[in-house]
């Protein structure tokens, strides 16, 4: 992402009283509220035809371990991206460059691919990405706190 970008974003963010720009800090609680009952609304899950991919959602870390797959019956989500190894659906990521900045950080992957999970998993995966997620932003602002 371009600077402006970033700056744009973290604008919307400050107007929608998900990020203090005095603090320069996201608002932990309204973030997990947004992402939890609103990213599907904003940001609703694309699917496309079978593609290569990186795995999201519940095919991908942290919720893959919980949900058994049968790989030659059920195609998983995946990111298109030709650097991907796995055969899957389309599922359109939030921004173009998510899975180049996946790839480079393993704790921003997880934390995406829970957040696609909300965008378009069953209840039980919601259920368990809410809670990972929520997990997740705890610590988060604890960090938060203990930076102060």
């Amino acid at each position: 992402m371009s600077v402006g970008e970033v700056y744009q974003g973290t604008q919307r963010a400050a107007e929608a009283g998900l990020f203090d720009l005095q603090t320069r800090r996201p608002r932990i609680q309204a973030l997990k509220e947004y992402l939890v009952h609103g990213v599907k609304y904003a940001f609703p899950a694309v699917r496309g035809a079978p593609s290569r991919g990186m795995p999201t959602a519940y095919a991908a870390l942290p919720l893959k371990e919980h949900f058994a797959q049968d790989d030659a019956k059920e195609l998983r989500p995946v990111w298109p991206d030709p650097e991907g190894k796995v055969r899957g659906y389309a599922l359109e990521p939030l921004f173009w460059s998510v899975p180049y900045a996946a790839r480079r950080d393993q704790k921003l992957y997880e934390l995406l691919a829970l957040v696609d999970t909300l965008r378009e998993g069953r209840a039980r995966e919601r259920n368990l990405a809410t809670e990972e997620l929520g997990k997740r932003l705890e610590a988060l602002g604890h960090l938060e706190m203990a930076s102060r």
